[in-house]
């Protein structure tokens, strides 16, 4: 009806949380919004990365190119990125890209004089501002077990190249702000996804006709484990239903032994599971409060556009009466 108001208040809920990762909830709102979150949080969300390469010194096998680009893709921490200035938009650099409003510098000097193979990593990085930092996995790396025949002691961080006796690398870099809408080094997710929350309902009646091995048979056709026999009842029960990919197959197996409506499977068009990890650059937390803040954002300004063109219809009108007067 005419005048009726349809805002929504969507509601998140998390369901697990770690530094690069999260899972959560998204209900009371529809598809676009959901689509438009997963677009925000890969696209939109500003993290730091190198973005120019001065080298000065390179003897290694690498050339030029492909180290700076290497470089450029290595994740850094950006839990300031919000604050920080775009360098097209910064006015103590005139756009330069090199103060420190807008920019991070990095060097790096590498020489190898032993004759065993160097490793040049991101913890060789050095950076002008503390907060911005390679995103360090040699934890990750050190808390393998010796059992397994690897070393907890091997050097962190991300190889850059490789270094022979007497090779050198010397360089200076200079990190920006930027978005996954200009170059994907500055994505904040490695992936980003979501899916309807499934309703399975079972037809009790249909299913007491099935024998034992008609079940199990129909139980296995789903090829994800969303169906569990009950041992003592013998009863099919749902155990996980948001492991079901909406393939249909338990849905073609029920036509196929001849009972249709055996399962019936519905999308929730107003609630969806997102799955988010990130590359390290910021929490995933952070990504998500981030994510919605753009968002928000985004939508004032398309709500100040429209209001602006009514205004501008209004006055259109007055004048027109007034010429008209």
């Amino acid at each position: 009806m005419e005048g009726q108001s349809y805002a929504r208040m969507p509601r998140v809920k998390i369901r697990e949380l770690r530094d690069d990762y999260a899972r959560f909830e998204l209900r009371d709102t529809d598809a676009s919004i959901a689509n438009a979150l997963r677009r925000v949080m890969i696209a939109e969300v500003p993290t730091i990365a190198i973005d120019l390469v001065e080298i000065e010194v390179n003897s290694s096998v690498l050339n030029d190119e492909f180290i700076a680009h290497r470089l450029g893709l290595i994740p850094l921490t950006s839990d300031r990125a919000m604050s920080m200035r775009f360098s097209r938009d910064c006015d103590a650099c005139d756009g330069d890209g090199q103060c420190e409003f807008c920019s991070v510098e990095f060097h790096l000097m590498a020489v190898c004089r032993n004759d065993e193979t160097q490793d040049v990593t991101s913890s060789d990085l050095i950076s002008s501002d503390h907060t911005v930092v390679p995103v360090d996995y040699s934890e990750s790396a050190a808390s393998i077990d010796a059992s397994d025949g690897i070393s907890g002691n091997k050097k962190g961080g991300i190889t850059i190249v490789k270094l022979r006796k007497g090779q050198e690398v010397k360089l200076r870099a200079i990190a920006r702000k930027g978005i996954g809408k200009d170059h994907a080094k500055w994505s904040p997710a490695a992936t980003v996804t979501f899916m309807y929350e499934p309703e399975i309902h079972i037809n009790e009646d249909l299913m007491e006709s099935l024998t034992l091995e008609e079940k199990k048979e129909w139980v296995e056709s789903s090829p994800t484990p969303v169906f569990e026999i009950d041992q003592v009842t013998q009863q099919v029960m749902v155990v996980d239903a948001e492991a079901y990919t909406y393939d249909d197959e338990v849905i073609k197996k029920a036509e196929a032994m001849g009972k249709p409506g055996l399962v019936e499977i519905n999308a929730k068009q107003d609630s969806f599971i997102f799955t988010v990890e990130t590359t390290g650059a910021i929490k995933a937390s952070q990504l998500l409060l981030n994510a919605i803040e753009i968002l928000k954002q985004k939508l004032d300004a398309v709500r100040l556009s429209e209001d602006t063109v009514e205004a501008d219809d209004q006055f259109g009108e007055l004048g027109a009466h007034m010429r008209g007067g």
